[in-house]
């Protein structure tokens, strides 16, 4: 994984797990790595991977078992409601950015008709 340097790493290695979540390479329930295996994965500091993991618990993607580990969350309801809330967000995003191109919401309508 390579950093852009005008973000904290921590948030970009939450993005990394929500889409490893969301798309499904960790499964519901799974164990995800120990914050010192991540850590060297990644090349970051543990201190920056326990943020990521405290982060994401507190958001709900994964739950802590003390003294075992860090799990994906097993409700695929609410890693459903992920999906779509990441969705969400990537459509606004893309609005924005052919709005401020002078994309009418009808030309933008159009073109994604066209790609569909």
């Amino acid at each position: 994984m390579k950093f852009e340097k005008d973000r904290p790493i921590y948030t970009q290695l939450i993005e990394d797990i929500e889409q490893s979540i969301i798309s499904g390479k960790f499964k519901s329930g799974e164990k995800l790595p120990s914050i010192r295996g991540y850590a060297e994965k990644k090349v970051v500091n543990p201190n920056t991977v326990q943020k990521a993991y405290s982060e994401l618990e507190r958001s709900g993607y994964i739950f802590s078992k003390r003294g075992v580990g860090y799990f994906v969350n097993e409700d695929i309801v609410e890693i459903n409601k992920f999906k779509c809330k990441y969705l969400e967000l990537q459509i606004d995003e893309f609005i924005n950015k052919m709005s401020n191109i002078s994309f009418s919401k009808e030309e933008i309508i159009e073109k994604i008709k066209e790609k569909l």
